[in-house]
Formats: C-alpha cells, sequence, structure tokens
C-alpha cells in the first residue's frame, strides 16, 4: 500500500499494535514485508543471523542469538 493511499481506517488499524510494538525489546526495528511470500520479517535489531530459531505451532519463527530475541518472522502475514 502506497503512504498516500493511507485512509482514516489505516490508520486507526496501525494504532491497534502501537501498544505492543513499544513493549518489544527494541527501540529500532527493521520490518520489511514480502508480498509474494506473504512473510514479514521484523528484525529487533540490526538485521543478522540468528544463533537459534524456534517454529511455533501458529506459523511464527522466533529468532534468538544467546537468550536474546532478534528478530521475528510471521508467516502467512496478510492473514492475520
Amino acid at each position: 500500500m502506497a503512504l498516500s493511499a493511507l485512509k482514516a481506517k489505516d490508520i486507526s488499524e496501525i494504532l491497534k499494535v502501537v501498544p505492543k510494538l513499544v513493549q518489544l525489546p527494541a527501540r529500532r526495528m527493521h520490518v520489511d514485508y514480502d508480498e509474494e511470500a506473504d512473510v514479514l520479517y521484523l528484525s529487533l535489531r540490526k538485521p543478522q543471523k540468528a544463533a537459534d530459531s524456534e517454529m511455533r505451532d501458529d506459523g511464527i519463527i522466533l529468532h534468538r542469538r544467546g537468550k536474546a530475541l532478534v528478530g521475528i518472522t510471521i508467516l502467512e502475514a496478510s492473514k492475520r
């Protein structure tokens, strides 16, 4: 969606996630969406390779380096 196409309804939907975003263990994030694969990537630090990844039953993959959560991959992102 182009930024110029944002409507009040879209902004309202975005604002619903703000309380959760500010609770994430990062102050700066990188967000990438692959429309063809319908996958959303959230990097909670400068994008880097994770040392360990855990696939949850709900199609979310948590990426860690040591004990630190460094990224989240959300499969079928547009359907959530």
